[in-house]
């Protein structure tokens, strides 16, 4: 395993198109399935925003779209490596806590990150950048 997505970019592989979906395709083609993985904070996330937009939702049609999406989400997570929230993450994430400001989902994949030695792949470089010693790419560009 060497790369972590980030949230941002497995939003982008989701939608299937677009140019940073082509350049994070071409760029994961160079590489094994078994060097990238996904962590729970990322589902978290994406569950959060399915169970917001279900909320929301006013019509039949897009309570439907709601779950369509958050099947999606269950079904793409379920065919990937998945990293946990485990306890050398929770103790990075609580050093880092002391050193560093950014969002809390943010620096719980930083955090998983370290924890396994990989390099996030993210487009939130100014958040991500204030973590010592993360490495990070951005594939979208």
């Amino acid at each position: 395993m060497r790369y972590l997505f980030d949230t941002d970019h497995i939003s982008f592989l989701q939608r299937g198109s677009g140019s940073e979906f082509t350049n994070i395709m071409s760029r994961m083609a160079q590489y094994s399935a078994s060097d990238f993985a996904l962590s729970i904070v990322s589902f978290h996330e994406q569950v959060i925003g399915a169970h917001n937009f279900i909320n929301r939702a006013d019509k039949p049609e897009d309570i439907m779209r709601g779950y369509t999406l958050l099947f999606q989400t269950l079904q793409g997570f379920s065919n990937s490596h998945v990293l946990p929230f485990d306890a050398p993450a929770i103790a990075i994430c609580n050093e880092l806590r002391v050193k560093v400001r950014v969002s809390t989902m943010d620096l719980r994949i930083a955090a998983i990150t370290l924890s396994h030695n990989l390099i996030v792949l993210t487009r939130n470089r100014k958040d991500f950048n204030k973590v010592p010693g993360l490495s990070i790419e951005d594939w979208t560009i």
